[in-house]
């Protein structure tokens, strides 16, 4: 996966918007103004995705390209880099996981129903 699919994928998710909140190097996705996913622009083959902390830890001691986020709270939170290690459906069901992980977090009255 190249990060052109992973922004699609994420765009693809419910209500997914894109902004450059740090710097014009890091492009943060959204639901609700909460961030589920980001991709560097000056690492192109990293990205980072929000992630239910056992699931982290598992995926982290399956793949070796995927690790606690550098710069983020590594409970929470995978960087994992698009070196072809990773299965692109793998990913694609992590970024469908890490909008899942936000919108449940969301206050009741503004969760996406669906």
């Amino acid at each position: 996966m190249d990060i052109e699919t992973f922004r699609v994928c994420c765009l693809s998710q419910p209500l997914a918007t894109e902004d450059m909140p740090f710097d014009d190097t890091v492009v943060a996705f959204r639901l609700k103004g909460r961030i589920f996913g980001c991709l560097m622009l000056d690492k192109p083959d990293v990205v980072v995705l929000k992630c239910e902390p056992e699931r982290a830890e598992d995926l982290r001691m399956r793949f070796p390209a995927i690790e606690g986020a550098f710069h983020w709270n590594k409970k929470y939170w995978n960087q994992i880099r698009l070196d072809g290690s990773v299965p692109d459906p793998l990913i694609e069901e992590l970024v469908r996981h890490a909008w899942e992980q936000v919108n449940r977090k969301l206050p009741k009255i503004h969760r996406v129903e669906g």
